[in-house]
């Protein structure tokens, strides 16, 4: 009996491995290829030279070396972290406060939920295209300032202002992706949990302290990490506004990359970005997985 159950869960786990062995197949040539040959491809002196011809040498880690070395690329790396962690805070606090009010039940808070969805909807593009007439010089920012006697800024040609008229606009569609989220871990949150904490006496803020944030644990560890991903790979956003400029103030990596490669023609340089990029993806990717893990053995 026990030698038929055995090959009854043999049977099972191959035919299990036959059904995912189309995904894993599709997964190794769409994803895995290119990262691997991304991965070659940084480790040689590959231009726009020697490309065709077949004469690039291995230079091994030296092209890590000198992005490490270049003040520019470091301006680059700076400028990631600070654009990713701008947008997450505001995202994020802007998206909670949105996803608590729309939690609440009043007769227009599905067509105000829909108008604030309407930022989320747009391509990226649309998206680039409106916030450079907006942040032009005689853009609505500027127009708004000047009715109030203030002189608006060169919000796109300045270096102090360039990086802060994305991250507006950037977190302009994040925060509905935030408040979706969010509104469906609220809605998890039994009514009657926030009924027994009122008359037990507990005001709104140690509710919010004490019941909504520890319930929505998981939904918050979700968004963040989502958050970072999306915002930390951004390209679109940038090259539309402001092409990375003015003099690299706005050049996050994925730009920086595009430039090296298909500007400058420094494939090699290009492709060395990129596995930073990927990198640091990978490595929050693993944290955010530890985390699951560690809170399913807590769980258990």
């Amino acid at each position: 009996m026990a030698a038929k159950s055995r090959t009854m869960a043999q049977q099972k786990t191959k035919e299990a491995y036959c059904f995912i062995l189309p995904a894993f197949i599709y997964m190794l040539l769409v994803l895995g290829y290119p990262v691997v040959y991304n991965i070659i491809l940084s480790l040689k002196d590959v231009n726009v030279k020697n490309m065709k011809s077949g004469t690039s040498v291995f230079v091994g880690l030296q092209n890590y070396v000198e992005l490490f070395h270049d003040p520019t690329f470091l301006l680059v790396l700076r400028n990631t972290f600070i654009f990713t962690i701008a947008c997450l805070v505001f995202q994020f606090t802007i998206g909670f406060a949105f996803a608590m009010f729309f939690n609440q039940k009043f007769k227009l808070a599905g067509p105000i939920r829909g108008l604030v969805l309407v930022s989320y909807m747009m391509p990226m593009a649309v998206t680039g295209l409106l916030g450079k007439n907006i942040f032009s010089n005689a853009g609505l920012v500027n127009d708004l300032l000047g009715k109030i006697g203030i002189s608006g800024p060169q919000w796109l040609v300045n270096t102090g202002t360039a990086l802060i008229a994305v991250i507006i606009m950037n977190c302009w569609v994040g925060i509905p992706f935030n408040m979706l989220l969010l509104v469906s871990g609220l809605t998890s949150i039994s009514p009657d949990v926030y009924e027994s904490a009122s008359m037990d006496g507990a005001n709104w803020g140690q509710r919010f302290i004490f019941i909504t944030l520890p319930l929505m644990k998981e939904s918050i560890l979700a968004v963040l990490m989502l958050g970072f991903i999306y915002t930390f790979r951004a390209f679109d956003l940038m090259y539309i506004m402001t092409s990375g400029g003015p003099l690299n103030s706005t050049d996050v990596l994925g730009t920086y990359s595009y430039m090296l490669s298909f500007t400058q023609f420094n494939f090699s340089k290009g492709a060395a970005v990129a596995m930073v990029l990927f990198a640091c993806l990978f490595l929050i990717g693993l944290f955010y997985l530890r985390l699951l893990s560690k809170e399913e053995k807590e769980e258990g």
